[in-house]
């Protein structure tokens, strides 16, 4: 395994540096504390990081296309130095072990482990694990009955509004082309009641960046509740393997129905990503890395309630290449950075059912 020591000023990795041409930060915008300093690579050769804080200690998981691993560490940045600890050895009939997530379910203070398995074709579902502890002790894997039963990839759980609510990214029909993201209620940790409901389809220009293979992309959903309480669900757009590969929003209008697409409003462009050109206006490219995306908000037991407030930076785990290397799969790392919320952002969108545009909190993202 390659080793990469790469300490970054937050003042020269800055992803989103430029302000708004139309609407202005608040004051508690412009000079916000950093609550960490990201030290950019890390060692950890992988990508799909899952990272949550339990007490002083951070949690990560990770697969490596087979088997499941924990890592304990009292910061981000040192979670590349601990142990992997295996917590499940995939059977043979369950290949193609991607993109573990950990969720603390607060109602039973227990861990769930949601990834996705399969012949890493049309028969990827997802799954779930769970145990007492963050970093061992998991249960044998269950399959989760989603809605329709289609293909199925990156899902998470969160609560918001009272409700355990379920998103990931799947198939409309049985064949690929185009990746859209779903939501479902829960009844339980491990499974869903009720329809799936379509919340984004990557049919913006800016998500239709990779002409070959000719599938269409939206990945990777993590859930956040911003300063005033309204949910945003901040995803993967454009295909993993290409440099195109960014963060955008969706900002779920204030007192709307998760389940109504209409209530959704996404932002105009990628919020972090490498590519000048798929870039929100006000939000500039990468200055290290190509292809930032797949995330996770470190989070206090993973609630997406505990977001930083208004002013404030916060840990962030994403995965990227670096810009001195060939931009392909296994030369993605993790990397540690910041996010911190940007007031007064439009969202627009064409006419349909409600407004056009949406404004509200919106994110910043730094290397």
């Amino acid at each position: 395994m390659l080793k990469w020591s790469v300490s970054l000023p937050l003042t020269l990795t800055l992803a989103a540096c430029g302000q708004l041409a139309t609407v202005a930060p608040t004051a508690s915008q412009t000079a916000p504390p950093a609550l960490l300093t990201p030290q950019g690579q890390t060692s950890i050769r992988n990508a799909d990081p899952s990272v949550l804080r339990v007490g002083s200690t951070y949690y990560s998981v990770e697969s490596d296309g087979n088997n499941i691993y924990t890592r304990a560490a009292g910061s981000v940045d040192a979670l590349a130095a601990a142990p992997r600890v295996l917590i499940w050895a995939s059977a043979k009939n369950l290949p193609n072990v991607w993109a573990p997530e950990i969720v603390r379910e607060p109602a039973d203070g227990r861990y769930y482990i949601y990834f996705a398995a399969g012949d890493g074709g049309g028969g990827q579902r997802m799954y779930v694990s769970s145990s007492a502890s963050p970093g061992s002790g998991y249960s044998d894997p269950q399959r989760m009955s989603l809605p329709d039963d289609r293909w199925a990839i990156d899902g998470t759980a969160f609560t918001f509004g009272g409700t355990r609510w379920f998103v990931w990214s799947g198939w409309a029909g049985t064949t690929n082309g185009e990746q859209n993201l779903y939501v479902a209620r829960m009844n339980t940790p491990t499974s869903t009641t009720g329809a799936r409901y379509i919340i984004s389809q990557p049919r913006e220009g800016w998500e239709q960046a990779d002409p070959s293979p000719p599938t269409r992309v939206n990945e990777a959903p993590e859930p956040v509740v911003d300063p005033s309480g309204q949910l945003h669900i901040v995803y993967s757009a454009n295909g993993s393997w290409a440099a195109n590969y960014c963060l955008a929003d969706l900002r779920l209008s204030s007192g709307g129905d998760p389940t109504n697409v209409w209530a959704w409003y996404k932002s105009n462009g990628c919020l972090f990503g490498s590519n000048g050109s798929l870039m929100m206006s006000g939000w500039d490219p990468t200055l290290n890395v190509n292809g930032p995306g797949h995330h996770s908000f470190v989070l206090l037991n993973g609630d997406v309630s505990t977001s930083p407030p208004s002013g404030s930076r916060f840990p962030l785990m994403f995965h990227a290449v670096p810009k001195s290397l060939n931009y392909t799969w296994g030369n993605r790392s993790w990397y540690s950075g910041t996010f911190m919320w940007w007031g007064n952002t439009a969202y627009t969108r064409g006419p349909g059912n409600g407004p056009t545009s949406n404004t509200g909190w919106s994110l910043k993202f730094f290397e």
